[in-house]
């Protein structure tokens, strides 16, 4: 049996992948399976520029508003739910149109997962501890000894990779990086042509991200934040959703860190910094098409031909 069809429309964040996406959904019966790691959240839609209730009417939208904050969502539920929904969609008589720039469980989706144990709350709790008693520096020097090339590549800040690689060490008594040496055949699970929206010149997106932050701003996305806190009385800014991009600045800044002028500048450097990394990501992958979402208003055109192609609706 061949693999569903589906179309992943990936790209950087604020290059206008929703936009083009409710587009292509005015011309083919398309649902969308967002791949994106903060929309899963329920109550953070100021700071994920999550689709409005209009533009979730316009289209069928998934995996959005999942979890609440306090919880996590792994690269290996998001393959096995995109996949799942795909056969779904099909059955439905309908195209399933992925939609995100969460660029590991793309390569989660397309490259497989490696076969790594699942968090372990006691073992966490652990490092948790030892944290707290000698310091993140601590967890990452013990690291550099048992896993020196995990090491290298993470910032000595990076306290969610740090505790997951020893958590890995601990629970299998070897390296994370002995893991993802090993390399296992995989199938992927459908039938994707994919398509980026890439820009040409950089300064135009870092344009759009500073409008967009500002927008944010004006939404309420401080409010949210404070509504976050008062609902969820457990939520720590170490948890994964308080790491998405501009709520980690925003705790920080309600938490009495620097002024609004500081939190705004690291807002808007945070979300570049995102951009970057998945324009990294983007540039090695093998891409069917590429698209410049600055070059006039063929490209729109461009892309709905392109989606239609795959799916044979033309």
């Amino acid at each position: 049996m061949h693999p569903p069809k589906a179309l992943a429309l990936l790209g950087p964040t604020a290059s206008g992948k929703t936009g083009l996406a409710l587009e292509i959904a005015a011309h083919l019966p398309v649902e969308i399976i967002s791949l994106d790691s903060a929309l899963v959240y329920r109550g953070m839609d100021i700071g994920t520029a999550k689709p409005g209730a209009a533009e979730r009417a316009a289209c069928p939208h998934h995996l959005i508003d999942i979890i609440s904050p306090l919880e996590a969502y792994s690269a290996a539920e998001f393959v096995a739910d995109c996949a799942r929904l795909a056969g779904e969609i099909h059955a439905r008589g309908r195209l399933p149109l992925i939609v995100g720039g969460t660029m590991m469980y793309f390569h989660a989706l397309t490259q497989g997962l490696n076969a790594l144990p699942e968090a372990d709350a006691a073992t966490r709790a652990a490092l948790q501890a030892e944290k707290a008693a000698h310091g993140l520096a601590h967890l990452y020097a013990r690291l550099q000894e048992i896993d020196p090339a995990t090491a290298a590549r993470l910032k000595p800040a990076d306290s969610q990779r740090i505790e997951r690689a020893l958590e890995v060490w601990q629970l299998t008594g070897r390296p994370l990086s002995a893991h993802f040496a090993e390399h296992t055949p995989h199938t992927a699970p459908l039938d994707l042509c994919t398509l980026a929206l890439i820009p040409v010149d950089r300064t135009l997106l870092h344009a759009q991200i500073a409008k967009r932050f500002h927008a944010m701003l004006a939404q309420g996305f401080l409010d949210e934040v404070q509504q976050l806190q008062a609902a969820y009385p457990a939520l720590s800014a170490d948890m994964p959703s308080m790491r998405c991009v501009g709520y980690r600045q925003a705790w920080d800044y309600l938490a009495g860190a620097g002024d609004y002028a500081d939190f705004t500048e690291k807002g808007i450097a945070a979300t570049r910094q995102l951009a970057k990394r998945q324009l990294t990501w983007l540039r090695k992958l093998p891409l069917a098409h590429s698209l410049d979402p600055y070059a006039g208003s063929d490209w729109v055109q461009t892309a709905i031909s392109l989606t239609k192609r795959h799916f044979m609706f033309e």
